[in-house]
């Protein structure tokens, strides 16, 4: 008759025990007045009253990080990818006009290993000390048998606020109204499946090759450049200027976000000579020999949030960009008489 434990089902709880020892001092230091509880119970509690809105509403949103995990794992390098999974889900908050709050994680492992989980949360605690947002919880869980030993899923939660009354919509929306686009160094987490296929697949580059010729940064280096979290600027500009619609550049490039945004009865003129993409978009576009079209359908092309904004606001408004730090070009602006889409023109 044998003796069947957990741990030999392939689940340790002493690493899970350490993990979350190891863990703790990077939740805590991201924790905001308003967290009510501590790390370690079954729920996170935070006082919204606090958070200073005469109508607060509470927005929502949850997001991966897709195959870049794969580019991590390949690269056994896990410090930064939860920088993304922050970017990823408070950047969607900030289109509504909410500022982050607080944030959960869920990290699935095939082995539990101290070392990497406590990599990939300090990726998150540093994300939201960026977002100014607190992690107030999470779960970590082992997948024996499902998982392979190594491999990781990530998925993040986030809950923001604002103002009822300063709810960022598209119905201020106007014809004339400028396009703003804040710059992305790189590919954020967007794209990394046909990224990984050209790279790997058709270019035979490993993990540690140069990206391109001529340049010491490998290809792991550059696929794992964390995203801009641009929720500090943005919320910078909206203390100083209305903005009519924001749009967070993720899966669907340009053409599938800024519609969101628009009122059905106008369209968005994108100009793509008014910025440079980053050399990655246009040596992925020359080695899997890719149309255009694609490539700003898939990859965000260099600008990851687009803000739009009447004439008279537009100096202000990039001067303050320019402030934080970040960059932005002027790429477009709304069309009268239009079916509420996006030309690249």
């Amino acid at each position: 008759m044998s003796n069947e434990t957990y741990e030999s089902a392939g689940v340790n709880i002493a690493a899970g025990e350490e993990a979350v020892e190891r863990i703790t001092p990077l939740i805590e230091k991201t924790l905001r007045p308003e967290v009510l509880t501590k790390i370690g119970g079954f729920g996170g509690a935070f006082d919204i009253t606090q958070t200073g809105r005469a109508h607060p509403v509470l927005v929502s949103s949850t997001d991966g990080v897709g195959t870049k995990a794969q580019v991590a794992m390949l690269a056994e390098q896990y410090e930064s990818i939860g920088i993304d999974l922050v970017a990823m889900c408070v950047d969607d908050l900030v289109c509504v006009g909410a500022e982050p709050l607080f944030f959960l994680d869920y990290i699935s492992v095939g082995t539990l290993v101290p070392d990497q989980v406590e990599l990939l949360v300090k990726g998150i605690s540093d994300g939201c000390e960026q977002a100014g947002c607190a992690l107030i919880g999470g779960e970590m869980a082992e997948h024996p048998g499902l998982m392979h030993a190594g491999e990781f899923e990530l998925v993040g939660f986030s809950v923001g606020v604002v103002d009822k009354h300063e709810m960022i919509t598209r119905e201020s929306v106007t014809p004339d109204d400028v396009i703003i686009g804040l710059h992305s160094p790189g590919l954020r987490s967007n794209g990394y499946s046909l990224a990984r296929k050209v790279l790997f697949d058709t270019a035979k580059k490993s993990i540690h090759d140069p990206v391109w010729d001529g340049t010491d940064v490998t290809v792991g280096e550059e696929l794992l450049r964390p995203s801009v979290i641009y929720t500090p600027t943005v919320l910078k500009v909206l203390e100083q200027n209305q903005v009519k619609a924001i749009a967070h550049i993720t899966g669907g490039g340009l053409p599938g976000n800024v519609n969101r945004v628009l009122p059905d009865d106008m369209d968005a003129e994108i100009r793509k000579e008014t910025w440079s993409p980053p050399r990655i978009f246009t040596e992925i576009q020359s080695l899997g020999n890719i149309d255009e079209g694609e490539m700003f359908k898939v990859f965000n092309m260099g600008i990851g949030m687009v803000l739009i904004v009447d004439q008279q606001s537009v100096d202000s408004t990039q001067e303050i960009i320019d402030a934080t730090g970040l960059s932005s070009t002027q790429i477009g602006t709304v069309k009268a008489n239009g079916t509420g889409s996006v030309e690249i023109v």
